[in-house]
């Protein structure tokens, strides 16, 4: 059986990839800073601690070789580095970037969406070979095109698949969208504004439709960089209306031409134009095929994050990176106010 090591396996995108593979006839061996295993792998699947950190441990835990790496957590340079410098003993790497690298050509990018006419005007749909910001340290975008420049760089030596997901979604989320609308319809929350008129796109990828990926890529080692969504892109009053069929509720909804009132009529898709990535070289290059529709994932999700809200914790406290960015997720008060007024 060929060797695939798993760094970051614990994590969202990381537990259906070790699955993906392990199905596909791969001797996986999952680390994460857990070392925790997941109950849907396979008993084959072996499970290691390891501090990204220690170059040492990772050096060790590749030992003689294997014939893949995938790194769900490379973030700069110096992850990149790490990698390449264990290039005679990996067969090759699949490597996790973002969307957010691309720039729209005029110096706009997901750096400068908050600012006065920041937000990007991308072409729909973003291909590859779209220009992306200057590799650096400044920000998540930049140490993610540093990273993606230092593997491309050293990929004569070790055969790298770089992917780009977008708006990642499913089980174990720290940052999950969906919570907008699931909450809402649990708390009896039967009228919503979206701002934008409900058209706002921002592109969604399954993390079963990105282990789906690696799995294509694994089985096709080369050096690509390749957009990783899921096959259609909803708008967020098309979302809404998937989470309200899933949870079997009716809903009505107001729509504002323009950005939010302050809080009201803000989502966690809310963009005033679309983010939408061409995903025609993955079908051409790996012969992509999305396992799952952005609604087919719905029931999952929806049920998952009930679950956990209904066990009674705060939604902070579960999903603090989720708060951190929408501090304002769930105003009430204000949309109560702007629905009286």
């Amino acid at each position: 059986m060929k060797r695939a090591l798993v760094i970051g396996a614990s994590g969202q995108i990381g537990r259906p990839t070790v699955d993906a593979l392990a199905r596909d006839g791969w001797a996986v061996t999952a680390a994460s800073r857990s070392g925790g295993r997941d109950e849907a792998w396979d008993d084959g699947v072996h499970t290691v601690r390891l501090d990204r950190s220690d170059d040492a441990a990772l050096a060790a835990l590749v030992g003689d070789g294997c014939d893949l790496l995938v790194d769900m957590v490379a973030y700069d340079a110096a992850h990149a580095r790490q990698l390449t410098s264990l290039a005679g003993r990996i067969g090759s790497a699949v490597v996790i970037s973002s969307v957010a690298v691309y720039d729209d050509g005029s110096g706009r990018n997901f750096d400068t969406m908050g600012a006065p006419d920041g937000f990007p005007a991308y072409p729909v749909p973003i291909p590859e070979t779209h220009p992306t910001v200057a590799p650096g340290e400044a920000s998540y975008s930049t140490r993610k095109v540093a990273l993606e420049r230092e593997l491309l760089a050293a990929a004569d030596t070790l055969p790298v698949t770089v992917l780009r997901p977008g708006a990642v979604h499913g089980r174990y989320s720290p940052l999950p969208r969906e919570l907008h609308f699931v909450r809402r319809n649990l708390d009896g929350r039967r009228k919503r504004v979206l701002s934008y008129r409900g058209e706002s796109r921002f592109h969604p990828a399954s993390a079963r439709n990105v282990a789906e990926l690696v799995r294509s890529a694994a089985a096709r080692p080369g050096v690509r960089v390749l957009n990783a969504c899921d096959g259609q892109a909803p708008t967020v009053a098309e979302t809404g209306a998937a989470v309200d069929a899933v949870m079997g509720v009716e809903t009505e909804t107001t729509l504002l031409d323009g950005p939010p009132e302050g809080c009201v009529g803000r989502t966690p898709w809310s963009t005033p134009l679309p983010v939408v990535a061409d995903m025609s070289a993955a079908e051409r290059e790996l012969g992509y095929r999305p396992v799952v529709s952005y609604a087919g994932s719905l029931p999952e999700t929806v049920a998952w994050l009930t679950d956990v809200l209904r066990a009674g914790r705060d939604w902070r406290e579960c999903f603090p990176s989720l708060a951190r960015v929408y501090p304002d997720l769930f105003d009430y008060a204000a949309e109560d106010a702007w629905f009286a007024a």
